[in-house]
């Protein structure tokens, strides 16, 4: 009888539901926050957002780069005690190749800090690496950035 229940509820409940290894990946940059293009995180990254961090990197002291936000909260003013609380991920994976949604709110109260961010991954030797974040809440895509060197 036990079983049978145990079927019929993993038969109920969505497998997407559960948080996994890609969804570790992604929590990583939410607990506390941390800027993603920072380079001790550089090999948390793959094409096209490595490319992109890299080219970031070349921007001449005393100007702004092309990442001049957190990339991952789609801001630059947050409450980290907000987003921790209210964080949710839902990961979706097929074969090489995971989407993890993350929606949190900036701040305690107050409109406008609501955020839905889709983080693509791959795995890479094992390990999920991140390919690309994109902001379902305002309509950009990291991989859509242009980040040129001054020559």
């Amino acid at each position: 009888m036990k079983r049978q229940l145990l079927l019929a509820f993993c038969l109920v409940v969505p497998s997407a539901a559960f948080a996994g290894p890609a969804s570790d990946a992604v929590k990583f940059f939410y607990s506390p926050v941390k800027w993603e293009a920072d380079k001790q995180y550089r090999d948390r990254f793959v094409e096209p957002a490595k490319t992109l961090f890299d080219l970031n990197d070349q921007t001449p002291e005393g100007e702004i780069g092309c990442i001049d936000f957190g990339p991952g909260i789609d801001a630059q003013d947050y409450d980290d005690a907000s987003i921790k609380k209210t964080l949710k991920l839902d990961e979706k994976v097929e074969g090489d190749i995971a989407q993890v949604t993350a929606t949190f709110n900036l701040f305690p109260e107050g409109e406008g800090g609501e955020r839905q961010m889709l983080w693509t991954l791959k795995q890479v030797g094992g390990a999920w690496k991140i390919a690309d974040i994109e902001s379902v809440t305002n309509g950009w895509k990291l991989s859509g950035l242009e980040c040129r060197p001054e020559n």
